[in-house]
């Protein structure tokens, strides 16, 4: 009786690494393009990645979003404050957190920045009392690189195709102002956040996004 052999390419260990990672920017400033080609990069070095947004990846928190960016929805700006703030605390302790002591690297479409940028120097909200918010609701949970993908206003409405929801509905003026917080961030935090010129070509602008990825899984 023969026997009939079967070859198995041995299964690749996957690498741990607790490592969490933000992309920001203006709506229609391709951070979502980068935050799936980082996360083929990184699987493709054999670590495991989970892949996530904000407002939204879980129940609760998608509702939320959905109430945000309602277009036919009147939203107080503080009540929209709190609103991001309650999305981001699910998201961190039912998402975010148990994914970093897995020993996973965590990529999140927008994070606390974004409340910054678009609360704070958008609606002019209390910049203290947004901070206190931001500690209340992810704790210790903070972003250990973040990228800020930064475009013009004419740029970035041009890359958008769907209907503009509530926020991308603003005025010309609002937008301005939360482009100038992001650069504002990256200048202040230039050591956690990189600001790239997220008007080139895509690949051209995943070079200096996997750049900094590298340097920053050197030192881990």
């Amino acid at each position: 009786m023969s026997i009939r052999r079967t070859s198995r390419r041995p299964l690749r260990k996957t690498k741990k690494l607790r490592l969490f990672v933000t992309f920001e920017g203006i709506d229609g400033s391709g951070k979502s393009t980068q935050l799936w080609k980082a996360a083929r990069f990184l699987r493709a070095q054999g670590y495991r990645v989970k892949t996530l947004r904000e407002p939204g990846s879980t129940g609760v928190s998608e509702r939320i979003r959905r109430i945000l960016l309602d277009r036919r929805a009147t939203i107080a700006p503080t009540t929209e404050l709190l609103l991001y703030a309650a999305a981001r605390a699910e998201i961190v302790r039912r998402e975010i957190a148990p994914a970093l002591k897995r020993g996973e690297v965590v990529l999140c479409d927008r994070f606390y920045d974004s409340t910054t940028t678009y609360q704070g120097y958008g609606r002019g909200l209390d910049m203290r009392a947004i901070k206190t918010l931001h500690r209340m609701a992810v704790g210790d949970t903070v972003p250990d690189l973040t990228f800020v993908l930064d475009v013009d206003l004419k740029t970035a409405s041009a890359r958008r195709s769907k209907k503009p929801d509530r926020l991308e509905s603003e005025s010309r003026l609002f937008h301005n102002r939360v482009r100038r917080g992001f650069r504002e961030i990256a200048k202040k935090e230039s050591r956690r956040v990189k600001l790239v010129d997220g008007s080139r070509h895509i690949d051209d602008i995943f070079e200096d996004v996997r750049s900094h990825l590298v340097r920053r899984l050197s030192r881990k």
